[in-house]
């Protein structure tokens, strides 16, 4: 694994609080914030990946499931003019 460095500055109650974190962890501060920025870092993928599929429209099997329900009006409680009643 390749490393880098990048100097950080934090306000000091976020430096502290992580501080405190890392020392509950058992870890130095240097590895708590690299686990932080890549827990970050895989999060906003995961979500732009997903969104990024959703873009593209429903599956073909979804669609083929929708296409299959019964042709009905919806119950009264699920009518969206009873939303702002």
């Amino acid at each position: 694994m390749s490393k880098a460095t990048y100097p950080l500055k934090l306000p000091l109650s976020i430096k502290r609080a992580a501080q405190r974190l890392a020392k509950e962890d058992g870890v130095s501060l240097n590895q708590w914030i690299a686990v932080a920025v890549a827990e970050k870092v895989g999060t906003v993928e995961t979500a732009a990946s997903f969104f990024a599929r959703r873009a593209e429209g429903p599956s073909e099997d979804l669609v083929a499931l929708m296409r299959m329900a019964p042709e009905a009006p919806p119950a009264p409680e699920d009518r969206l003019d009873n939303a702002n009643s």
